[in-house]
């Protein structure tokens, strides 16, 4: 089973306030971007958050520990009930990308030119 549109248009509409908000689809799921750092996954309709210090410590023991899919590395599945309150969640997000590092920027690859 893969997530479905309507949970990605519900978890971007709670996270309005937040400026910087994205999903991306891949492999029938998808990854949810804050200030360009993916911050969580959405599988099989579940959200999972990557989990940092500043996050664990905001939820406390409101979450159950989970993968995203086989052999991915434990997060923080959130439960649709804590999903419902906009600023919480936006909180929960907000301080998970603040404590992610930067993403590091890939060499572009230059362009060859014809061979002779």
């Amino acid at each position: 089973m893969s997530t479905r549109t309507e949970t990605i248009t519900y978890l971007l509409d709670q996270l309005t306030g937040l400026p910087d908000i994205a999903a991306r689809k891949m492999f029938g799921e998808y990854a949810l971007y804050c200030n360009g750092k993916v911050v969580a996954l959405v599988c099989d309709d579940q959200l999972f958050v990557k989990i940092t210090e500043p996050g664990k410590g905001f939820i406390g023991k409101e979450y159950e520990e989970g993968e995203a899919y086989p052999g991915a590395k434990p997060s923080m599945r959130i439960s649709e009930e804590l999903l419902e309150d906009r600023q919480w969640f936006g909180k929960l997000i907000q301080l998970t990308a603040d404590a992610l590092p930067m993403l590091k920027s890939k060499p572009k690859k230059l362009a060859r030119g014809p061979r002779s």
